[in-house]
C-alpha cells in the first residue's frame, strides 16, 4: 500500500433514526451492486461532476471517497488524480469490490485502493487526506451516526483539507412526496432526506462551508456542499 495512506486494519426529522439498521442496508446494496450504476447515470452524474470541480480535486492529492457505491464518482476522482492516491470505502463489500475492479481496469497504473469499511470508524491515521468526497450517505444514517461520521471526516482530513458532500435535495415538493413513499416501502435502500439540517451539523463539527449549490438531473434534485477544515 502506498506510504501516503496507511490502513491500520488491526421532511424528515433528522433526530429520527432510519427504520433499517446498517446491516440491512449493507445486504441490500450488496445485492444491487451490479445494477446500481444505472441510477448514477440517470440521476447523479451531474452532481458528481460539480462536486469534483467545487472541491478543487487536482492531480497529486491524497483523496478519500466515503460511500463509493458502484464507483462512478471514484473513477472521476482517479481520472482527476492519476498521480496521487485515491482511496475508497463502502459499507457494502460488493460495492467496494466492484469499485476497485472497475477502477483498476480503467486506470491500471493509478494508486487506488477500495475496502469495505464503516464510515463511523475509519481505519486511517489522523490528517491523512487532502480532500474527502461523500455522496448520498447521510440519508441512510441516524442523527448520532451523522455526527460520528463528521467527526471522523474532520479527524482524517489534513489542515485546510476540503470536504464535498452530495445529498438528496428537498427543494421539489412533488419529489419530496414521492421520496416519502419510497422510504416507507424500502427504508434501508432509500433512507430519508436530511439536507435541511446537515449544514448546521457540518458547521458545528468545525468545518467552514465554502460553497452550496442545488442541481437537478432527470428531475432528481441534489445539493452539493463543499466545506474546509
Amino acid at each position: 500500500m502506498d506510504k501516503l495512506i496507511t490502513l491500520t486494519l488491526a421532511g424528515t426529522r433528522l433526530d429520527a433514526a432510519p427504520a433499517a439498521n446498517s446491516e440491512r442496508t449493507r445486504l441490500i446494496y450488496d445485492r444491487l451492486a451490479t445494477i446500481y450504476p444505472l441510477s448514477t447515470f440517470f440521476f447523479h452524474s451531474r452532481a458528481h461532476a460539480h462536486a469534483v470541480d467545487a472541491a478543487g480535486i487536482r492531480d497529486g492529492m491524497s483523496v478519500l471517497e466515503v460511500a463509493t457505491g458502484s464507483g462512478e464518482m471514484f473513477r472521476r476522482l482517479v481520472a482527476r488524480n492519476p498521480n496521487g492516491a485515491t482511496i475508497g470505502i463502502d459499507l457494502s463489500p460488493n460495492m467496494a469490490a466492484r469499485t476497485q475492479r472497475m477502477a483498476r481496469r480503467r486506470f491500471p497504473y493509478a494508486r487506488t485502493h477500495c475496502k469495505a469499511v464503516d464510515a463511523r470508524h475509519m481505519p486511517f491515521r489522523d490528517d491523512s487526506f487532502d480532500a474527502l468526497v461523500c455522496c448520498y450517505l447521510f440519508e441512510l444514517l441516524a442523527a448520532e451516526d451523522i455526527e460520528l461520521t463528521l467527526r471522523e471526516f474532520r479527524r482524517v482530513l489534513r489542515h485546510r483539507g476540503t470536504f464535498a458532500l452530495v445529498m438528496i435535495g428537498q427543494n421539489v415538493e412533488f419529489f419530496n412526496q414521492l421520496y416519502k413513499v419510497a422510504n416507507r416501502v424500502a427504508p434501508a435502500f432509500w433512507g430519508r432526506q436530511v439536507e435541511h439540517r446537515v449544514p448546521e451539523l457540518i458547521q458545528s463539527s468545525e468545518f467552514r462551508i465554502l460553497s452550496d449549490r442545488t442541481l437537478r438531473q432527470s428531475g432528481y434534485p441534489s445539493r452539493v456542499l463543499v466545506a474546509r477544515k
